[in-house]
């Protein structure tokens, strides 16, 4: 960790600063004074394009060039020349329309253009924008990639553990035996899925002014159709136009973000606690580092630490992505302030979780199937062949199947000797008798093999 990180108050920007290096200049105060720029840059080149603005002639060669260096070549020097206006300001979208008036400079051209920055705009506008492409940004570049990686490895689990059997446990207890590929391949299923929702969730931006109704806009340019130059600017950056808004875009869609992220969550804490459950039991070994201490004064110890990083860390961005859910859609008639302090903390709850996924995926590559202890508690588990062969009986029309094999069962030892011996008394054809007297725990696992290469 370097010197200047051990003082920060956020283990993000502190223990785990070199793990979120990604988003600094995605959701980070850099990163929304960025997007703000680009945004009113963006809005000025669109209108210059419209023919219903005639006062604003169409762009210069030098002039596009000039504002696409402000947006392309936007620097540290940039947000912190802005930060220093905002002191005299004290409003933060308003250091950015001045900013940009300072980099057009003083020619006739910037003149006219400086007094179409921000034109018809509130604040919410700029900054509802910025925050979508921000999220979107966040969601496609780094999250997307990194949830695919992790899936990648799962199902390169699944597929080399296909065919290793293990026990199940139903509230657990022993129950009828699966894969361990197949186990991997629910979840792999189960992420896929939920990361595809995550993928589909609409981004939506307002940029209708004040409150929501184009007033400034018709004033101006009653002849424009502002709703449609709207909604092409809006769409030309890559976001969804919402046309009925109040002075704020109602923040729905930041729910729905922020609900497909804790449904992919949950499913990987899930796994995650599983796997933590399958290490202690010896189902799975871990690689060791050949320095690394698993504990200060117990030497033998290798904890699967990673796991309970990413539970950790995977809490606590849930906890963070359900109060923007609940607190974000809900604002004070027109608007009011609440928000604004919360979406700050968007990039905080990111990065909890791409700490969760870096570390789940580690704890992953560690692991090594352990067949001989899976193998040892699967032969010694002869029970959990009751299912299968009071469902032969069930098929032949034997009275009380389940009975017959509960009072076989539960509660005692069940040797291969005590079952066969069950079977052989059995009033079924040979041919069934054979199978089921060829049966083991281990083979006993449908078609958990074919379910989970299948997956792959």
């Amino acid at each position: 960790m370097e010197r200047k990180n051990l003082r920060a108050l956020s283990p993000t920007d502190g223990r785990y600063a070199d793990k979120v290096g990604g988003l600094r200049d995605i959701l980070s105060e850099y990163g929304l004074i960025r997007y703000r720029v680009l945004v009113e840059i963006r809005w000025l080149q669109w209108l210059a394009d419209e023919p219903a603005v005639a006062e604003l002639a169409a762009l210069s060669p030098v002039m596009k060039d000039l504002l696409n260096t402000i947006v392309d070549k936007f620097s540290a020097d940039d947000a912190e020349r802005v930060k220093k206006i905002e002191a005299t300001t004290n409003h933060d979208v308003k250091a950015v329309e001045y900013f940009i008036r300072e980099r057009l400079g003083d020619g006739a051209d910037a003149k006219i253009l400086g007094d179409f920055i921000h034109f018809g705009c509130t604040s919410e506008d700029i900054n509802n924008l910025a925050y979508g492409l921000m999220l979107r940004v966040a969601r496609d570049d780094v999250l997307q990639p990194q949830m695919r990686e992790l899936t990648l490895k799962l199902r390169s689990m699944s597929n080399e553990y296909a065919g290793l059997a293990m026990l199940s446990r139903t509230h657990g207890q022993t129950a009828s035996p699966t894969t361990v590929g197949k186990e991997v391949a629910n979840v792999v299923a189960r992420l896929s899925r939920a990361r595809e929702q995550f993928a589909k969730v609409e981004i939506r931006g307002k940029f209708n002014g004040a409150v929501g109704n184009f007033n400034a806009h018709v004033v101006a340019y009653p002849d424009a159709d502002w709703p449609a130059i709207s909604a092409g600017f809006v769409a030309s950056l890559g976001l969804d136009a919402n046309a009925y808004t109040t002075q704020i875009e109602p923040h729905d869609w930041t729910a729905e973000y922020s609900h497909a992220l804790i449904r992919y969550n949950t499913i990987l804490l899930d796994m995650c606690r599983d796997m933590w459950a399958y290490i202690s039991i010896g189902y799975f070994r871990q690689r060791a580092a050949k320095d690394e201490v698993g504990s200060s004064t117990m030497p033998h110890k290798v904890n699967p630490i990673d796991f309970e990083n990413a539970e950790g860390n995977l809490g606590l961005a849930n906890a963070m992505l359900d109060h923007f859910a609940m607190k974000l859609p809900i604002s004070r008639w027109q608007r009011d302030l609440t928000d604004s302090t919360v979406q700050r903390n968007f990039g905080v709850s990111i990065a909890y979780i791409v700490i969760a996924i870096k570390s789940a995926l580690k704890g992953l590559n560690k692991l090594q199937a352990n067949p001989k202890v899976i193998g040892r508690d699967i032969d010694k588990s002869w029970e959990v062949l009751g299912e299968a062969v009071q469902t032969v009986m069930r098929r032949y029309a034997i009275p009380e199947p389940y009975e017959k094999l509960k009072e076989l069962t539960r509660g005692q030892a069940v040797t291969r000797e005590l079952l066969h011996e069950f079977i052989a008394g059995l009033e079924i054809p040979d041919s069934e008798k054979s199978r089921l007297l060829e049966l083991t725990p281990a083979t006993y696992t449908g078609l958990a093999e074919t379910l989970a290469k299948d997956l792959t």
